[in-house]
């Protein structure tokens, strides 16, 4: 048993500790928040790129509000663990630290090597969504619509790809493709020469993936960067609870 001068001696490390320890679960918490909101805003702000994804794709926003959920929990049960000073919660802490720690890394590493992946079923998606376009407005033909709006583009690689697509011979290029809606008529659209005047001409393609780089590359930094704060969690929390048993201290 540690004698009464040394566990006086070690009672300042181990506050300290707790109270690094408590700012850390709270800031941990903070940061579930963060990545809850940054889930809501790519399915918001991403909806229409991920419907012309994989399935497996379009569940990332899904993932990051799931996870922004779980670390949420996490840092509360981390501030009590830490009032506590209990050595079993801490450790326990700790490993679930590990654990998310571990998940949200693979997740990056694996996004990372299949980027390509991504790009090129966008492409096809993108294509097949143009061949299946109407005027009904499906899921698709709605995001194809939104895409080409927001981006100023048209088609795939330029606005002569909906020549192949069973909408032109029956109505021409789509309106979401006009720079001025009000300035295309039905007969400008289905002219690829007059409409060259009165569409966008660049595809989608390179802008919509420019796009979802830049916006992914934050939500990614975002994650990855939250991954690594674990890593102090877990530092910390190992600290404190080895601390506590090996000088037999006792939280009041």
């Amino acid at each position: 048993m540690a004698s009464p001068s040394r566990r006086l001696q070690t009672k300042p490390v181990i506050t300290c500790l707790k109270s690094v320890l408590l700012t850390y679960s709270f800031v941990f918490w903070v940061s579930g928040i963060i990545l809850l909101a940054v889930g809501v805003w790519g399915k918001v702000s991403l909806e229409a790129y991920f419907s012309l994804l994989d399935e497996k794709a379009a569940d990332v926003p899904f993932v990051l509000v799931g996870t922004g959920t779980v670390v949420i929990l996490l840092g509360t049960f981390g501030c009590f663990a830490t009032c506590r000073g209990n050595v079993w919660m801490l450790k326990l802490y700790a490993m679930f630290l590990s654990l998310i720690f571990l998940v949200v890394l693979v997740a990056a590493i694996v996004g990372f090597v299949f980027r390509h992946e991504i790009k090129n079923s966008f492409a096809s998606n993108y294509m097949l969504a143009l061949r299946s376009y109407n005027a009904t407005m499906d899921q698709r033909s709605e995001a194809v619509d939104a895409v080409q709006k927001t981006l100023h583009c048209c088609g795939v690689k330029n606005y002569s790809d909906w020549t192949n697509t069973a909408y032109y011979t029956e109505k021409g290029i789509p309106r979401s493709c006009c720079r001025l809606p009000d300035n295309c008529t039905e007969d400008d659209l289905k002219d690829l020469a007059k409409a060259k005047t009165k569409v966008y001409v660049d595809g989608c393609f390179t802008l919509a993936t420019t796009v979802m780089e830049s916006k992914m590359g934050i939500v990614a930094g975002i994650s990855f960067g939250i991954a690594c704060f674990q890593l102090v969690g877990i530092f910390l929390a190992c600290c404190l609870s080895r601390y506590i048993t090996n000088n037999q201290y006792e939280m009041v």
